[in-house]
């Protein structure tokens, strides 16, 4: 009579830690940070590094639900632009007339999430077109709106968004009023993802859209909600910059291109079906990172641009050599 062989006999495979790789390009570079200003060790100086990377990771969470179903989206460094230069101009200075601008700025970014959803989605135009062109007609009415140069007053209440520090906080110390927008977008981003039905659909669409559609899956639904979505972070962004960088026509300039690099860092596939909120939140630490690493070995702006060009080619690189591999 044989006997059943027992659980514990039989060999056991090593389990593996999945490292992201966005995580451990943003130590070393904050390593590196450290090692030649070691004051960024201190809990207040790394609140303020979050701080000012605040607007990137929020829109490299937003540019990644793009990403998950095969798109992208070029209009958000736009969108942010015209939000700054939207509420210095329909504020002008009055605090009581603050909040009711800001819904009406989340308003004007879902309608921008929208019209591109809706072209992509409808008119099948690639999303790279689409966004593009979103792009160069919302700069045009900002600057338009603006007259070319930075108009009107962004009042206390509105720059506290950006720039008011919390006081004596336990552990920490200090704690910006933009951290906790960005942990509470952060989470928000990981839930829509994790926690409901709409992050499969998003993967699923991402990595197959037709076998998707075939499915039952709301293919056109899934990609309008992703850039809506995407807009929503822009208007967030926006928000935080001219909170605490004040009114200025570049506002938003090239955050499009560093939110994509930011999700590609960190390992969110191009096409589409792969990636995740951390993906993206590491991703943009890693950009953010590099650049305060570029600024304290006092490079130019150029050549910190070329680096971010050549990073983005290699991620792209290293995601196509990980694709093969799995195939």
């Amino acid at each position: 009579m044989t006997t059943a062989p027992q659980a514990s006999a039989l060999p056991r495979r090593p389990a593996r830690i999945a490292l992201n790789a966005g995580l451990v390009i943003f130590v070393a570079l904050y390593a590196a940070i450290a090692f030649l200003q070691p004051n960024y060790l201190e809990p207040g100086l790394f609140m303020n590094f979050l701080r000012r990377a605040a607007p990137l990771v929020i829109l490299a969470c937003g540019q990644l639900y793009v990403m998950l179903t095969g798109g992208f989206d070029l209009s958000i460094g736009a969108v942010a632009t015209l939000v700054v230069l939207a509420a210095s101009i329909l504020i002008n200075g009055d605090p009581e007339t603050t909040w009711a601008v800001i819904g009406a700025l989340y308003v004007m970014g879902i309608a921008v999430g929208l019209v591109n959803g809706l072209v992509v989605a409808f008119l099948k135009v690639p999303s790279i077109i689409a966004t593009l062109g979103a792009m160069l007609s919302v700069n045009g009415l900002a600057l338009a709106w603006s007259g070319g140069a930075a108009r009107g007053d962004l009042p206390e209440n509105f720059r506290n968004l950006g720039r008011l520090v919390l006081r004596d906080v336990p552990i920490v110390g200090t704690l910006p009023l933009a951290v906790i927008v960005l942990l509470g977008f952060v989470a928000i981003a990981w839930w829509g993802l994790n926690g409901t039905v709409y992050g499969k659909r998003a993967l699923v669409v991402g990595d197959n859209p037709r076998a998707a559609e075939l499915a039952g899956t709301p293919v056109a639904a899934t990609r309008i909600l992703a850039f809506v979505v995407s807009a929503v972070s822009a208007v967030t962004a926006g928000i935080l910059l001219g909170g605490f960088s004040g009114v200025s026509v570049n506002a938003g300039e090239g955050l499009e291109l560093q939110a994509i690099a930011a999700c590609v860092i960190g390992g969110a596939q191009l096409l589409g079906g792969r990636g995740s909120v951390w993906s993206a939140v590491f991703g943009a630490l890693s950009l953010f990172a590099l650049f305060t690493l570029l600024n304290l070995l006092g490079l130019p702006q150029a050549l910190r641009d070329s680096i971010q060009g050549a990073i983005l080619i290699a991620a792209v690189g290293a995601t196509v050599l990980r694709s093969r591999r799995r195939a």
